[in-house]
């Protein structure tokens, strides 16, 4: 390897350092401004934009396993439990439509 390989080494490894150090940073000055509670709240948040998503324009059997697999998920906050429940709405509503 020439010394220009090694150059760009160094500067990607300076480079991934320096990026992983301004997250812990920024991370840190997130987790004590006031915005944290709304950031505890963000995961579900963007489950919900991605589920709400993916069920536009789709048929009605797609929209009732999603209800079966969001009662299942209030009734027994399992994530499990709600995707085998979803999943087997699905299929079973699947085989009932055709």
């Amino acid at each position: 390897m020439t010394s220009s390989h090694w150059i760009l080494i160094g500067i990607l490894a300076v480079a991934a350092f320096a990026i992983r150090l301004t997250g812990w940073i920024a991370g840190n000055a997130i987790r004590k401004s006031r915005m944290a509670p709304l950031l505890e709240d963000l995961p579900g948040l963007i489950v919900v934009s991605l589920v709400a998503a993916s069920l536009a324009g789709q048929s009605i059997l797609t929209w009732l396993a999603a209800a079966v697999a969001l009662g299942t998920a209030w009734k027994t906050n399992s994530v499990v439990a709600t995707m085998l429940v979803g999943v087997a709405a699905f299929a079973g509503l699947s085989l009932m439509g055709r």
